[in-house]
């Protein structure tokens, strides 16, 4: 006869172990992971958006739309300033990184586009390009990519929203999963 378990068979790790094995306080920019919804449509896939930011270790790169801060402030649960840059001009800023060594990897379905799971985790300063939910990257920031990602999909949906594939390609860049 075996012995029975007084407990459950799996035990969850406490608020308190996991404050004492994770950072402190707000990481500082790395300078080497960026997320850069920059045609956002919907603000609660900002949140979303930025709540990985912070688990991956990456900064998170917006447009200055009005309704931007707002969304970021009520998206962000970890009550704790996220590493975000602003952008008025996205196409000049993704130039701008890309001639400072930034490689820079769109999330797009494209006939050169590599599937998720086989993106390499970033080795160099890298910028997430994500596009407009129901439009994509604009034609004219496809120029300035350096590689593109395709998330497969069996299902009947063209694609992910914003927040999902984001979260799904920045964990993979950042060598986590």
């Amino acid at each position: 006869m075996s012995a029975r378990r007084s407990g459950p068979a799996i035990r969850t790790r406490t608020p308190g172990e996991l404050r004492r094995s994770r950072r402190p306080r707000a990481h500082s920019c790395w300078d080497h992971l960026y997320a850069a919804p920059l045609w956002p449509l919907h603000g609660a896939n900002l949140g979303t958006l930025a709540r990985t930011c912070d688990a991956v270790g990456a900064c998170l790169t917006v447009p200055r739309f009005p309704w931007v801060p707002e969304a970021l402030a009520r998206g962000n649960t970890l009550r704790r300033p996220l590493c975000t840059h602003w952008t008025g001009d996205p196409l000049g800023w993704l130039a701008r990184r890309r001639e400072s060594g930034a490689r820079i990897v769109g999330v797009e379905l494209a006939d050169e586009a590599v599937r998720l799971a086989d993106l390499a985790p970033a080795r160099q300063p890298t910028v997430l390009v994500l596009g407009h939910e129901q439009h994509g990257i604009p034609p004219e920031a496809l120029d300035l990519l350096d590689a593109c990602v395709e998330i497969p999909m069996v299902g009947t949906g063209s694609s992910l929203n914003v927040a999902v594939a984001g979260s799904l390609a920045l964990y993979k860049l950042a060598g986590l999963v």
